[in-house]
């Protein structure tokens, strides 16, 4: 059987940590090759000239925040223009940013930030997920909370080890089909994604 390649364009470590995720739980054996991400969404609007032409050859999940904008459509429009996204070219977007898909797996999530923490039951409506989650993290316990937190007088609106403990986590702890119970947004990527690797 021939290998199945998924390129996987991100913004950032979480989202690419999530996106490797959802691939490793399809239930068909992928290997997510290339990994195309660098800090923030400019460098994912401005390649997608690339990203459609690497289309043409394998598949490509591309995971973006939807931040302000007001929903997915408007932002496919805007980066896509007049014309679709090629077949092979998975378009998601996380609702508002991927911070509400990992605060959607309320069982791993209490494992992180305390048993005690009062989680949000629909994460999709929040209007700043990662503030959100910034919050319940200041009451995690002491490690977590250091790694994840802004300290006092950084520049940074998280602390320095946000990225390491959370992909981390995403990667031992996250379940996507437990998340996705709460997440809209996250259980239509993973549709159309297991959509996209059994047509290939």
């Amino acid at each position: 059987m021939a290998m199945t390649y998924v390129a996987l364009a991100t913004e950032d470590a979480l989202s690419e940590a999530v996106g490797l995720r959802l691939l490793q739980e399809l239930p068909f054996e992928v290997t997510p090759s290339p990994l195309l991400r660098r800090d923030g969404f400019g460098y994912l609007r401005s390649g997608m000239s690339k990203w459609r032409e690497l289309a043409k050859r394998q598949a490509v999940l591309l995971i973006t925040d939807l931040d302000r904008l007001e929903c997915p459509s408007a932002l496919k429009r805007d980066w896509l223009g007049s014309k679709p996204a090629p077949e092979n070219l998975l378009f998601r977007v996380a609702v508002r940013e991927v911070e509400s898909w990992v605060l959607a797996d309320h069982v791993a999530m209490r494992r992180l930030v305390g048993p005690k923490s009062k989680l949000p039951p629909e994460p999709d409506k929040l209007p700043d997920p990662k503030s959100h989650l910034l919050g319940l993290a200041k009451f995690a316990a002491r490690e977590i909370r250091e790694d994840i937190v802004q300290q006092a007088g950084a520049v940074a609106s998280q602390g320095i080890g946000y990225n390491s403990r959370l992909t981390a986590w995403v990667r031992d702890e996250w379940d996507p089909e437990r998340a996705a119970q709460r997440s809209p947004s996250l259980q239509r990527a993973r549709v159309r994604l297991s959509e996209l690797v059994e047509r290939l």
